[in-house]
C-alpha cells in the first residue's frame, strides 16, 4: 500500500510540474496547462479513492492522534 501511495504522489507531482512547464513555455496559448492540472486533480482524486478502498477492505487501519 505505501508504495502505491508514493507512485501516486509522485504522478501527481509530476503532472503538477508538467503543468509548470507548459505554462512557461507556452504562455497560455495552449491547452496543455488546463490538460495537466486536469491530470493532476484526476491522479488525487484517485488517490483519495484508493485510501478510502484500502480502509475499507482492512490494508489499512486508522490509528487516530497519539
Amino acid at each position: 500500500m505505501k508504495i502505491a501511495v508514493a507512485i501516486a504522489f509522485i504522478l501527481i507531482l509530476g503532472s503538477l510540474g508538467s503543468a509548470l512547464f507548459y505554462l512557461m513555455r507556452d504562455k497560455g496559448k495552449n491547452n496543455n496547462t488546463v490538460r495537466a492540472l486536469g491530470l493532476r486533480v484526476g491522479f488525487s482524486i484517485a488517490l483519495f479513492l484508493l485510501i478510502l478502498l484500502a480502509n475499507k477492505l482492512g490494508y489499512i487501519q486508522p490509528t487516530g492522534i497519539r
